[in-house]
């Protein structure tokens, strides 16, 4: 026998009586805040951030990509380097921003909790009349290339990073080939064109951060489930996190869209990942889209991605034991200073 309209709507009206009047709605953001390694510490090294450079475009021609190199004190020109690369650049290295992604570097590195390591802070394309995102003004969505480069499911980001932006990089630095020293990150749809990247060109990135990735229905993005359990798996490892209440597809006039539903999406591919194997870590949260919670757990992000550096577990070993100092400045030519 069903239950009437009536009885329901005085269930509801009894069990809101019986909670009293109504509490105000926690910001879901309230809980993420910033720790010691996402500050500057007293008595670490700071790496230096170089640039900007500009990179003009084959793949989207007209445009430019803006970039800025992080180069840790630690650097030895003779030792090949680790390399991360941040999407959304300026976002990622905003000194006051949520995720100051510098300061993480600075501190993991000092610390031998991830390896020596450059990181690119790249922003997405735009041709020169466009104005560059910042955080003062908007990541790019509206005046920028960003969403064809970073939401379309096709090669042509991954040929950005890997055909235009590498190359540049190994004529300046000494940096590793080996594909496990590549890793590449972003938020939003900044998270899924890393993604892009690492599962279009797996022989050049195998580490890839994602931050409420914008696995959604914006250019098909939806779809990575069902790629990722249809291919070969990929030497790649992933780390996800999103929160409950990222956008949940809930569009104008309120109906809903299960394919715009940023936290349904990130779950479906982590599942996806999980079955086929993949190398996988997640967390899921309470935040906003955005970068609370991610910016609170990057560090921990980095040091599972960054995991498997060689350790020695020698006692005697006291360069091991101790921090990782700044490189040795190279010998001056003969007849200067000692």
């Amino acid at each position: 026998m069903g239950i009437s309209k009536l009885a329901v709507t005085s269930v509801l009206a009894a069990s809101v009586l019986a909670q009293g009047p109504s509490q105000p709605t926690p910001n879901p953001n309230s809980q993420y805040r910033l720790g010691p390694d996402s500050m500057p510490q007293e008595g670490v090294p700071k790496g230096e951030i170089r640039g900007p450079f500009t990179l003009p475009s084959q793949a989207y021609p007209g445009t430019q990509h803006t970039y800025w190199v992080y180069v840790p004190q630690q650097y030895d020109p003779a030792v090949p380097a680790s390399l991360m690369i941040f999407q959304d650049g300026q976002a990622f290295k905003n000194p006051d921003g949520d995720l100051r992604a510098q300061n993480v570097l600075d501190n993991l590195i000092y610390r031998r909790e991830i390896p020596v390591m450059l990181c690119v802070f790249i922003n997405p394309g735009r041709t020169p009349e466009q104005p560059e995102p910042s955080p003062q003004t908007e990541w790019g969505d509206r005046t920028t290339n960003r969403p064809t480069e970073y939401n379309s499911l096709d090669d042509k980001y991954a040929r950005v990073i890997v055909d235009e932006l590498m190359p540049a990089l190994y004529k300046e630095y000494n940096i590793s080939k080996d594909p496990e020293q590549h890793g590449i990150g972003g938020a939003s749809s900044g998270a899924i064109a890393a993604f892009t990247v690492a599962w279009e060109r797996p022989d050049d990135f195998r580490k890839v951060l994602s931050i409420v990735g914008s696995f959604v229905n914006l250019r098909g993005g939806h779809v990575y489930p069902e790629r990722v359990l249809e291919s070969p798996k990929k030497p790649i490892r992933i780390f996800l996190c999103d929160g409950r209440n990222d956008n949940r597809g809930t569009g104008r006039g309120g109906t809903y869209d299960q394919t715009r539903d940023w936290f349904f999406q990130n779950v479906r591919l982590m599942k996806a990942l999980a079955q086929k194997g993949y190398d996988l870590n997640y967390a899921w949260g309470m935040n906003l889209h955005g970068q609370k919670m991610g910016g609170a757990i990057l560090p921990e992000m980095m040091r599972w991605l960054w995991r498997d550096g060689p350790v020695s577990t020698d006692p005697q070993d006291t360069v091991e034991r101790g921090f990782r100092q700044p490189a040795k400045k190279p010998a001056e030519s003969p007849g200067g200073k000692d």
